[in-house]
């Protein structure tokens, strides 16, 4: 019940039809002559065939009640769901999370988000020292005190789903995440169609998304200003605010590793939809290792402000751009996998200040070993960033052992707008490219590009005859490259061995393997399940 009004949940389920066995004996000439007179006939029907042995995974059955959590308003047991893999209970986070409670991984059930789903209250701009009446216009906040230091730990395996499009969960600043999946074991954010059955590799845009607040540094302020280091900024598309920014860059927000977030995107205001996983002002303390962002109708993550370091990172099928940087972030990525739906998407990257070029700090990107794969150009790419990687506005890219597969597209469009425009670090980067490679706007031409990506030097190569293998996994040509030491960018970066650029070769295919999820977009292996079902384990 929520409000006055009673929910129903479908109980939808697979219907598995069987065909009537035929008796064999008598067929439509077989039948006695009428003179036959009081004559006996016996009649032998064949022994019935054996009722066959499934082969498939058991379906899931429903849990019995939902879990006891810390959190005194607990879980809301709102029924059954039932999809193509079995019957689960589904057991509604409240909206506010007000103390530090764990998800338990329960066989049969599913954690339903009804709406926004707050994780403790935010304390403002800066931590508080003691204990204060609650003044922020959170949902649900107004009589708690400030920063109340939640922290929503989630079980390996655990699936949590949005009940509705406006679904999302935010982490709000001086609160915390502890979502720690295992490789066989992730933990996955989806949608209820997904959970139903209904979805297939085109799904999107069905729930909002996962959201991280933090009081690192960002630029473009909603409220203070960047001179007097009092900036802040809201969410993107949020009715009520969801505010960050501060003056901590080492802000932890928590944890996330082995996470899928699926079909995510929901369009929650006018031109601002969530991403799969968007963080603002979160710090160097927080950590992002092993997610994957499916069909997000927005970006696949969009980073706002803050420091972000995420190692083992795969996007596919984002309807705009795979990774999206803003706003000061300064952002540390190693081992990346950005693959684009054909004729779907926009940039594989694009990085910018959301046009506040004077500010500081610039926003920086630095990425380490990826593959960026676009089969072919989409109409939203043409009118939109019309290249592959499009860096503008206040914004410093670094590049290095990396590859960029878009054979029908320009590969690099750089815009040069303020005082001081963009600029771009290419090492040991490799493209494949249309005829055009290169796109200047503002005060910059292709030849710009062109100079700034230098071709032929630094183990740069604009021109590569790509042999991937298993989609994106180095052949010859990718493995016959130099590569870069990234670790001397950053203590962030490690170096393999073999050294190699590109995300995948022969000997380091494991790292994305069984906590991913397949689709026709991306096949990860036969330890990764399909990313329109459900696990049943």
């Amino acid at each position: 019940m929520r409000g006055q009004f009673p929910v129903t949940y479908f109980h939808r389920s697979l219907v598995l039809g069987c065909s009537m066995l035929a008796l064999s004996a008598c067929g439509p000439d077989d039948i006695a002559s009428p003179g036959a007179g009081n004559v006996d006939i016996d009649i032998n029907n064949p022994a019935p065939s054996p009722t066959p042995t499934p082969t498939g995974p058991a379906l899931v059955t429903p849990a019995g009640a939902c879990p006891t959590i810390a959190d005194p308003q607990g879980l809301s047991d709102e029924g059954t769901i039932t999809g193509p893999t079995g019957t689960y209970r589904v057991c509604e986070l409240p909206n506010l999370i007000r103390v530090s409670s764990t998800l338990p991984k329960v066989p049969g059930l599913l954690y339903s988000i009804n709406g926004r789903v707050n994780v403790g209250c935010d304390g403002g701009f800066t931590a508080p020292t003691t204990a204060a009446p609650h003044t922020s216009t959170t949902v649900g906040c107004g009589s708690l005190t400030s920063d109340s230091n939640v922290t929503l730990t989630i079980a390996p395996g655990a699936v949590l789903y949005g009940a509705t499009g406006q679904s999302w969960l935010v982490v709000n600043r001086g609160n915390k995440i502890n979502a720690d999946g295992t490789a066989t074991q992730p933990i996955i954010f989806t949608s209820e169609d997904n959970v139903a059955g209904f979805n297939t590799d085109s799904s999107q845009g069905q729930w909002g998304g996962v959201v991280l607040l933090g009081r690192g540094r960002t630029t473009d302020c909603a409220v203070g200003s960047v001179a007097s280091n009092t900036c802040e900024r809201d969410t993107e598309g949020a009715a009520d605010l969801a505010r960050f920014g501060g003056t901590d860059d080492t802000y932890n927000a928590g944890t996330m590793r082995y996470v899928q977030i699926r079909y995510s995107g929901f369009v929650l205001g006018a031109n601002s939809e969530l991403q799969a996983l968007t963080t603002g002002g979160i710090g160097s303390g927080t950590t992002l290792e092993y997610i994957q962002s499916h069909n997000s109708s927005d970006d696949g993550a969009e980073f706002f402000g803050g420091v972000v370091n995420l190692r083992n990172f795969v996007v596919t099928g984002a309807d705009d751009d795979s990774l999206d940087v803003d706003t000061g972030s300064r952002a540390d990525l190693q081992n990346v996998l950005l693959i684009q739906r054909p004729g779907q998407g926009d940039a594989l990257m694009e990085i910018d200040s959301n046009g506040s070029e004077g500010d500081t700090p610039r926003t920086r990107l630095r990425v380490a070993n990826f593959v960026g794969l676009q089969p072919q150009v989409s109409a939203s790419n043409e009118s939109s960033s019309r290249a592959s990687l499009f860096f503008r506005g206040n914004a410093d890219v670094t590049l290095v052992n990396g590859l960029v597969v878009t054979p029908n597209n320009e590969c690099i469009r750089m815009n040069g707008s303020g005082t001081t425009p963009a600029t771009l670090t290419a090492r040991s980067v490799a493209l494949t490219c249309s005829t055009d490679k290169y796109i200047g706007s503002g005060s910059y031409t292709p030849a710009n590009v062109q100079t700034m990506f230098g071709s032929g030097s630094n183990n740069n190569d604009d021109n590569l005859a790509s042999t991937l293998t298993m989609q994106f996994v180095n052949g010859a040509n990718e493995n016959g490259i130099v590569a870069f030491d990234a670790s001397t960018l950053s203590s962030f970066f490690t170096v393999p061995s073999p050294n190699r650029i590109g995300a995948a070769w022969s000997g380091n295919t494991s790292w994305y393997t069984g906590w991913t999820c397949n689709s026709s977009t991306a096949n990860f292996g036969t330890s990764s399940t399909s990313c329109s079902s459900l696990p049943t384990t």
